[in-house]
This record gives structure tokens, C-alpha cells and sequence, in this order.
């Protein structure tokens, strides 16, 4: 039996890796092997990345609602607390949105769930 060197086959698997390779620099976008291993790495480094962009936009989205908490003088923990005690089910997402883009919205929510202070008198 003939060795089968270069069929359709083989051609097209090696079209489809190199056309994933496009834009990558130098070699990685020309040569079969090369490109297989940056094509490889890529996909591995975009399917970590799909997970750790969660984590990084949920540390954002804390990080927001904090800087906006402070401001009226109350720590992000015990914001966090009070909403849930107070019912309010917002989630982070939506909470920095509104402390980033709608301040007097987001001063309202945190006088609606502060505790009302103690005169010192």
C-alpha cells in the first residue's frame, strides 16, 4: 500500500490549523509544525482565560462598590450585610454599575440600609 502523504485529507487539516495561526508573527503563522504548537497554547491560554475573566471582573465589580461604600462611610462588608438583612437582592454587577454611573441612585440604596447612628449626647 502507497504511503499517503499529502491528501485531501492531510491538506485541509493543515489549511484549517494554519488559517487559526493568521496573524500570529513570523513563523508561528507560516510553518505547520510551529503554528500547531502557538495554535495549541493559544487555545489553552483562552479557555484559562474564560474562567479567570470572572474573577477578575467580580474583584472589579467589589473593588467599585467599596470606593463608592466608603464615601459614606460604611465598609463593603458591612454594606454587603445590611443589604442582604434589608432584603435588597442586587447583585455585584449591578451595584458598581450604579455606584460608577447613577451616584445619587446608589446614595439611596446605602441610606436605605444604614443603620440609623446613635446621638452621642
Amino acid at each position: 500500500m502507497p504511503r499517503a502523504k499529502g491528501g485531501p485529507k492531510t491538506r485541509h487539516r493543515r489549511k484549517a490549523r494554519l488559517k487559526m495561526a493568521k496573524g500570529y508573527f513570523g513563523a508561528k503563522s507560516k510553518l505547520f509544525r510551529t503554528a500547531t504548537e502557538a495554535v495549541d497554547k493559544s487555545l489553552l491560554y483562552a479557555y484559562r482565560d474564560r474562567r479567570n475573566k470572572k474573577r477578575a471582573f467580580r474583584r472589579l465589580w467589589i473593588t467599585r462598590i467599596s470606593a463608592a461604600v466608603r464615601n459614606h462611610g460604611m465598609t463593603y462588608s458591612r454594606f454587603m450585610e445590611a443589604l442582604s438583612k434589608a432584603g435588597i437582592r442586587l447583585n455585584r454587577k449591578v451595584l458598581a454599575e450604579l455606584a460608577a454611573h447613577d451616584p445619587s441612585g446608589f446614595s439611596q440604596i446605602v441610606q436605605s440600609v444604614q443603620p440609623e447612628k446613635e446621638s452621642a449626647s
